[in-house]
């Protein structure tokens, strides 16, 4: 029964580590990206762009 929690315990660890690798895996290329100035210049326009974008759609979403 002690060996059952020990793996149910190492879940939470698991996932963490997971998601980390997989941020870092995707935000890996932009990382590439910001080592050329016309590129960097281009990606925060677009991010720029997604929040603006993202903001709008959710004050719509809300009612304001």
């Amino acid at each position: 029964m002690n060996n059952f929690w020990t793996n149910i315990l190492r879940y939470p660890r698991f996932f963490i580590s997971s998601l980390a690798g997989l941020i870092l895996v995707i935000l890996t290329p932009f990382k590439n990206l910001f080592k050329t100035s016309k590129l960097r210049i281009f990606l925060i326009l677009v991010l720029l762009f997604f929040f603006i974008s993202l903001f709008v759609i959710l004050r719509n979403m809300v009612g304001f």
